[in-house]
């Protein structure tokens, strides 16, 4: 049995897999801030899922920059400057794991249960927008660990504030805590509470989502020019909208290749996919990532 942590800014979610890749328990609970709560918080979800068995691998998918070494670096919305996450839960477990960034782990989960897809990039829409890119089952992490960091690529220098400095960045666009921002009301899911007023006929949502939706699709436009991957998978917390937001996205991209040929012959807005509906992604991901010595107990 192998086990994959799935670390988020509100919660941590572990699922224990065969060898197969299927799904055999989940265990969540909420996410604390700072290296020794994330630690402490990845700990208890293994610990329950183990059972007091020995596992065959651990993975651990988290955000920030992560090139190889466990390090974590730049988790900011985890209170994580730079955090050698591997070898403290090695130290806590007894057992080193294979950590990536989440957004590649959810890559390789979406890869897995998308049978015939040879390439793809998971294009998450969570606070903020990041993408992980996948080729022959395997993530593409880049030279240093950035593959896929296309939040902050400005298509509109007219558009928001980004607080990265620029104006019209993806992110800017796209990303949940921008929309909330710019949204200024107090909602549990303002992304959806914009998609709701635009429907109504709200001025100001109806442009709200109107840029949620040509940022969505420009990332995808940029990640098929970019990568050349046969589908880009729309994740994250945003993507829970469903067609709400993949129709308007596809439309979108219709509407730019109307223009030119290129883009008609390379059928953007059918390359564009939803993740496997309630698929724990991340977690699988950080499962099928995972390299470690076998028959070790945690605990």
């Amino acid at each position: 049995m192998r086990v994959g942590v799935d670390v988020g800014g509100t919660k941590t979610l572990a699922v224990a897999v065969d060898e197969a890749g299927r799904v055999l328990g989940i265990e969540r609970r909420p996410t604390g801030r700072g290296a020794a709560a994330v630690v402490e918080g990845i700990a208890a979800v293994v610990e329950v899922l183990a059972g007091g068995r020995a596992l065959d691998a651990l993975g651990v998918g988290v955000p920030g920059q992560i090139a190889g070494d466990g390090v974590v670096r730049h988790a900011l919305n985890l209170g994580i400057a730079e955090f050698d996450l591997a070898a403290a839960l090695a130290a806590r477990l007894g057992l080193r794991p294979t950590v990536d960034n989440d957004v590649r782990a959810a890559a390789v989960g979406a890869r897995a249960l998308l049978p015939g897809v040879d390439s793809l990039a998971y294009l998450n829409l969570g606070t903020g927008v990041a993408a992980g890119i996948v080729r022959d089952g395997m993530p593409w992490r880049g030279a240093r660990g950035a593959a896929g960091e296309i939040g902050h690529l400005s298509v509109d220098p007219a558009g928001p504030v980004c607080p990265c400095g620029q104006r019209g960045c993806i992110e800017s666009l796209a990303g949940g805590a921008s929309v909330a921002a710019r949204w200024g009301r107090p909602s549990a899911f303002p992304v959806a509470d914009v998609f709701d007023a635009a429907a109504a006929g709200d001025p100001f949502g109806g442009s709200l989502q109107a840029d949620v939706v040509r940022g969505v699709a420009a990332a995808a436009q940029l990640l098929v020019l970019t990568a050349d991957v046969d589908v880009v998978v729309l994740g994250g917390g945003v993507s829970h909208l469903g067609e709400r937001l993949l129709g308007p996205v596809r439309t979108a991209l219709r509407a730019a290749a109307s223009g030119s040929a290129f883009l008609a012959s390379l059928d953007l807005a059918d390359r564009v996919v939803p993740v496997p509906s309630g698929a724990p992604v991340g977690a699988v991901g950080a499962a099928l990532l995972a390299e470690a010595p076998a028959g070790v107990v945690p605990g």
